[in-house]
């Protein structure tokens, strides 16, 4: 048994952020909290991900479920059929190779707890984000 504090855990930054459409603010910047560090468990990956406002993952996928449980802020979850905002509390499963993405809102910073299966690598889709929120949607 093992206890995590997150105040502890390391911010570490994530080298691709991909703007909502739209986004005039400037940079977008995304970090993560590993939770699990690699090979700590045999089934799972997990982290916490911070996006900072109009900052997504982009298009991808993964090879297993993806669960999400938003932890602050105000966020999307997307994926090929539609959209759900997101709030402190909810929690959104993604299915195996369910082409998607998720991040803030164009308002609000955005965190979650992302889990996987340990063999879930992701694959970015090379796609533009779309939101209800872009003015170009």
């Amino acid at each position: 048994m093992k206890r995590l504090r997150l105040s502890e855990i390391d911010n570490v930054p994530v080298d691709t952020a991909t703007p909502i459409p739209g986004w005039t603010g400037g940079e977008v910047r995304r970090t993560r909290q590993p939770l699990l560090p690699e090979g700590a468990s045999k089934f799972f990956n997990s982290s916490v991900v911070n996006f900072g406002k109009g900052a997504t993952t982009g298009w991808h996928k993964h090879q297993t479920d993806q669960i999400l449980v938003i932890t602050s802020g105000n966020g999307i979850v997307a994926n090929e059929t539609g959209e759900l905002e997101v709030a402190v509390g909810d929690v959104v499963q993604i299915l195996p190779d369910e082409n998607h993405w998720h991040g803030a809102t164009k308002d609000s910073s955005m965190g979650h707890i992302t889990i996987t299966g340990v063999r879930s690598e992701e694959r970015r889709v090379g796609k533009e984000c779309r939101s209800r929120w872009s003015p170009y949607h």
